[in-house]
């Protein structure tokens, strides 16, 4: 897998809601060898300060644009939020592991995927949904309130059926989405084949439990801070059966049941 440091072109860069930021960035190479689960390390601005990319997961690719979610939280996301069209970024890409998936040729085995995104999980799940032609996935969208659920109409139109999760229950299902999965999975009749997750910690770990007791496989996306991206530093491991495994370079993606939490 091709993978560069670049100069890339800011197309668009819009607040969508809440603290969410939608970039759009011109880069041919990246959109050409990007695969769902997949991120990117962006330079935020060209000074030293702050030192470190932020690895922002790869949202989207069309033709030579690539399309990046992200949430302002510190000062390095405040000043990527602050970089208007034509500004060139600094990026290196893409990176990590991504999903394993394939494309669904038979009727029968449509909508036997679940995707579970929690926050900003969403990200990398839309990529994930646009690449899975012939399939159209359960996707099952956790947030906080009705306020912070995110892409929704973007899965709508790539065919996909939504559930809604939010803690406060303004919308959907009250509670976690990993609680929304376990009852669904209580009354599906249907033979399903994987589930895909991206969320925080906790949630993951849920959904490999859950993923185990229905002897399911599952793919989780899992997030970590990130110094240098490719597996240098060693600042990003996580356990597995198979010893210490670098989220950047061995995963982000992992198999449910090889970590080992």
């Amino acid at each position: 897998m091709e993978t560069a440091l670049l100069k890339v072109r800011v197309i668009s860069n819009k607040k969508l809601k809440c603290n969410y930021w939608h970039l759009e960035f011109e880069c041919g190479m990246i959109a050409r060898n990007a695969r769902p689960g997949q991120f990117v390390e962006v330079k935020v601005n060209h000074l030293m300060d702050p030192l470190l990319r932020r690895p922002l997961s790869i949202h989207g690719v069309s033709g030579t644009r690539v399309r990046i979610i992200y949430e302002v939280i510190g000062k390095g996301t405040q000043i990527l939020s602050e970089q208007g069209p034509g500004v060139f970024l600094d990026v290196i890409g893409p990176l990590g592991k991504g999903f394993e998936y394939g494309q669904i040729t038979n009727k029968a085995d449509k909508q036997k995927n679940i995707l579970v995104a929690g926050g900003m999980g969403v990200a990398p799940l839309v990529f994930l949904a646009q690449r899975m032609k012939g399939s159209r996935p359960l996707v099952l969208i956790g947030a906080k309130t009705k306020e912070h659920i995110l892409c929704e109409k973007e899965f709508k139109s790539l065919g996909c059926k939504i559930k809604i999760a939010t803690d406060d229950g303004s919308r959907g299902f009250k509670g976690r989405v990993t609680d929304l999965l376990k009852d669904l999975l209580s009354t599906v009749n249907c033979q399903l084949s994987t589930i895909y997750a991206c969320g925080p910690q906790p949630m993951l770990k849920a959904v490999a439990r859950i993923s185990c007791e229905n002897n399911l496989a599952s793919q989780l996306s899992l997030e970590r801070h990130m110094a240098c991206g490719f597996g240098a530093c060693l600042g990003c491991v996580v356990s597995t059966k198979s010893g210490y495994k670098r989220v950047c370079k061995d995963g982000p993606v992992f198999a449910g049941e090889e970590l080992t939490w």
